[in-house]
C-alpha cells in the first residue's frame, strides 16, 4: 500500500490525537507507512483576538478557523486524511469532503479548573472565570448568573499556567477529553494551587462532538476512506452523526450557544439538548428524545422538532 499522509494541527493535544490515530492505523495495517504533516490553522495563528472574533476578522466561515488549512491540504492532495477534534469541525462540509471515521470517544464532560476545591459551588460570589467558548459562557451563567466571564486563548498547558499565575482569575473551563489525552490527573491538584472539578454532562451539556477524534477525507479517495473506516469506533461514530445532524438542522456553528449530550443503551440512542438564544435574553430551550441507534439522523431530527 502507498504511504498514508495524515494532517494535524500542531498543538500538544492535536499531536496526541495524531499519535492515537497513527497507533490505530499501525495496528490495522501492519507495515504500512504513515506520514504526519503538521499544518498551522487560522485559529492557531490568530491568538491576538477572542476566538469568537477570529472567523469574522479573517473572513473564515465559523468553525473553519481550525479546519480551513487542513481542508486546503486535502484538496491539494498534500494529505490523505485530516485528524480533527470533531467539536471544531463545521456541520456542513464542501461536497468534496466527508467525515469517514472516528476513534472511540473520550469522556465528554467539561471541567472547571479553579483555585478552590469545590467546583462551581465553591467559587466566590462574582468570581472571574475564563473561557473562549460561547456555549460554556452561557452554561456557566445559566448555573451561576453572578459570575464574571472573560476570554482566554492558548493551548491547554498555557491556559492552566495563566490560571495559576494570574491573581485576577478564579477559574477556567477545559474539556475533560483534552486533559485526559495530555496525561493530566483530575484527582486532587491538577497543578500547584489548581483543582479540577468535572461537571456532569446532564447538568452542563457538552459541545456536539466533544471528546471525539474524527477523520475527514476526500469523497473521491476510497483508499483513505477505507483506512479511516478500518479504525472507526462504530458507536462513537453514531453519536457523532447524531450530534452533528442536530447542529446542522439548527444551522448552528462553532459559536452558537448550544449543548448536546447523547448516550447509547443497547440499540437505543438518547439525546438531550439545551439551546440558548443568540441575544441572551430568554431562558434556554431544552428537550430530550430517544430512538434507534441505527438511525442517528432520525433521532436528531426528532429532537430538533421538539426544541424549535
Amino acid at each position: 500500500m502507498k504511504p498514508l499522509i495524515i494532517g494535524t494541527r500542531g498543538s500538544a493535544l492535536a499531536l496526541a490525537q495524531a499519535e492515537m490515530t497513527e497507533e490505530a492505523l499501525a495496528e490495522a495495517f501492519p507495515g504500512r507507512e504513515v506520514i504526519r504533516k503538521v499544518i498551522k490553522t487560522t485559529g492557531d495563528r490568530r491568538t491576538d483576538v477572542p476566538l469568537s472574533q477570529v472567523a469574522k476578522s479573517e473572513g473564515v466561515l465559523d468553525k473553519g478557523v481550525f479546519t480551513k488549512e487542513l481542508e486546503t491540504a486535502l484538496e491539494n492532495n498534500e494529505i490523505d486524511l485530516a485528524v480533527h477534534s470533531m467539536k471544531d469541525v463545521p456541520t456542513v462540509l464542501a461536497p468534496q469532503f466527508a467525515i469517514t471515521g472516528a476513534l472511540e470517544r473520550a469522556p465528554v464532560r467539561d471541567v472547571l479548573l479553579s483555585k478552590t476545591d469545590g467546583g462551581l459551588e465553591g467559587l466566590r460570589e462574582h468570581a472571574v472565570v475564563a473561557t473562549s467558548s460561547v456555549r460554556r459562557q452561557r452554561e456557566l451563567l445559566h448555573l451561576r448568573p453572578d459570575l464574571k466571564l472573560v476570554d482566554i486563548r492558548g493551548n491547554v498547558p498555557t491556559r492552566i499556567r495563566k490560571l495559576a499565575e494570574n491573581p485576577e482569575l478564579d477559574g477556567i473551563m477545559l474539556a475533560e477529553a483534552g486533559l485526559v489525552r495530555l496525561g493530566y490527573d483530575l484527582n486532587g491538584e491538577l497543578a500547584e494551587g489548581v483543582f479540577a472539578h468535572a461537571l456532569e454532562p446532564d447538568v452542563f451539556l457538552p459541545a456536539a462532538g466533544q471528546g471525539i477524534v474524527g477523520f475527514e477525507t476526500r469523497t473521491d479517495d476510497d483508499n483513505a476512506a477505507a483506512a479511516a473506516l478500518a479504525i472507526t469506533h462504530a458507536l462513537s461514530m453514531m453519536q457523532c452523526r447524531a450530534e452533528r445532524e442536530f447542529l446542522r438542522l439548527l444551522d448552528a456553528g462553532c459559536h452558537t450557544p448550544v449543548g448536546v449530550h447523547s448516550t447509547l443503551n443497547g440499540n437505543h440512542l438518547s439525546m438531550s439538548a439545551r439551546v440558548f438564544d443568540e441575544e441572551g435574553n430568554d431562558p434556554p430551550k431544552e428537550a430530550a428524545f430517544e430512538g434507534l441507534a441505527s438511525e442517528p439522523e432520525i433521532v436528531a431530527a426528532e429532537l430538533y422538532a421538539l426544541i424549535i
